[in-house]
């Protein structure tokens, strides 16, 4: 079977059977926000959101083009022209490859939404995909996907990650906890380049 583009399939969906994923900050300024306003009003919806279709409650879950969706919600004007329908192409695809195409979605043009992608990485982490999987589908080195890690502070992403002993607590005089003896650095650098 040909593979054929969800771009060409557009349907009109009630904006009522439409909602955010659950994964996507979604913070845009005012001006932006404004600005999408009066470029709908004046051109209409030229480009579909796309959704994921959950069958079973006949939902519409966005994958990209949640402002779209906004700018539907919030001017009356843009709901009864439109008659409160929106464009939508339809991708099925699981949960983690959603989250993926929203991160490549935003990408693309040009965002790099620190918050967005911190709490990707940490959904897709908590949903089982490595960081070989992440660095792949979401086209990030592994110093990006360290970086990202890092700004959600959160210990479980760090699962797969080994750390040297790069210092070593100092117990105050007095204390019963013994401490370990430090190796030489010598030793300490033959540790980590056999490993």
């Amino acid at each position: 079977m040909k593979f054929k583009s969800p771009v060409y399939n557009v349907i009109a969906v009630p904006i009522e059977k439409i909602i955010p994923n659950t994964y996507n900050p979604n913070a845009v300024a005012p001006p932006e926000m404004k600005l999408l306003y009066d470029s709908i009003k004046e051109d209409g919806y030229t480009m579909p959101i796309v959704c994921y279709h959950d069958k079973e409650a006949d939902q519409y879950i966005i994958v990209d083009g949640f402002h779209r969706y906004r700018i539907m919600l919030d001017y009356p004007d843009i709901y009864e022209r439109e008659e409160g329908k929106l464009p939508v192409s339809v991708i099925d695809k699981s949960l983690a490859e959603r989250m993926a195409s929203t991160i490549r979605h935003n990408r693309a043009r040009g965002s790099h939404d620190v918050d967005l992608m911190s709490n990707i990485v940490q959904e897709l982490h908590d949903i089982g995909r490595s960081d070989n999987w992440i660095a792949k589908h979401l086209g990030m080195d592994k110093d990006e996907i360290l970086r990202l890690k890092q700004i959600t502070g959160l210990m479980s992403l760090f699962k797969e990650t080994n750390f040297s002993r790069a210092w070593q607590p100092v117990e105050e005089e007095g204390s019963e906890v013994a401490e370990e003896p430090i190796p030489p650095l010598e030793e300490s650098m033959e540790t980590q380049d056999g490993e």
